[in-house]
């Protein structure tokens, strides 16, 4: 066998090992993140509170928990940004449902206005969205520290003898893990002319890649 032949078989087989590689090596995977969802530096934890749901129930830390929970506060007086959102969320809920999940993934609404938002209105409100929707109120010492945990807030700017009166509040989607920890929300898109309230479709884009991470 001469050299060129030598060679020659030397470079094939080469060639024979590159595709070999390439056939059952994997390359190194790049891990997918979120486009849209805004994560928190860590996951934070709930200080224990307690509500009461629109069924009448208790809700509390232990009501987070196995669960993935995409949570919106507002009150059923609001006249465009909270029936908006309520109704984006009912659009996207049957594919939410759908995705591969070993935990349920559910959508909560937090009344931040218990004087004019009774268990019976509540319940009303949030079955006329979806009857698998969450509705929780409470009094204002147990809702504000809550709210503020998720990393939101409220505020009555005005008298509550006014019967119309507004209440100011975030319009982000927070999420919430099956340990019932606060990780991050999706913020609301800002357009000039619009109102500002998060997109569904970023959320039913980034939940998959959040769920696998789990």
């Amino acid at each position: 066998m001469n050299q060129r032949t030598i060679v020659g078989l030397v470079a094939f087989l080469a060639l024979c090992a590159g595709i070999v590689g390439a056939l059952y090596i994997a390359p190194p995977s790049v891990e997918s993140q979120p486009e849209y969802f805004q994560a928190y530096p860590e996951p934070r934890e709930i200080t224990p509170f307690e509500l009461t749901s629109h069924d009448g129930d208790i809700f509390d830390n232990a009501s987070l928990e196995g669960q993935w929970s995409l949570v919106f506060v507002g009150y059923t007086f609001c006249p465009d940004i909270c029936p908006t959102t309520m109704a984006e969320l009912n659009g996207i809920y049957p594919e939410l449902k759908a995705l591969e999940s070993v935990q349920p993934i559910k959508v909560v609404f937090v009344s931040v206005d218990p004087k004019r938002d009774s268990v019976e209105r509540l319940a009303e409100y949030v079955n006329y969205f979806n009857e698998e929707f969450i509705a929780v109120t409470g009094e204002h010492k147990a809702l504000f520290p809550f709210v503020r945990n998720l990393g939101m807030m409220y505020a009555i700017a005005e008298s509550t003898d006014n019967p119309n009166y507004l209440v100011d509040h975030s319009a982000s989607v927070v999420l919430v893990d099956p340990e019932a920890r606060v990780i991050g929300r999706f913020k609301p898109k800002r357009e000039p002319g619009k109102l500002s309230v998060s997109d569904p479709q970023q959320i039913l884009a980034d939940m998959p890649v959040i769920i696998s991470k789990q």
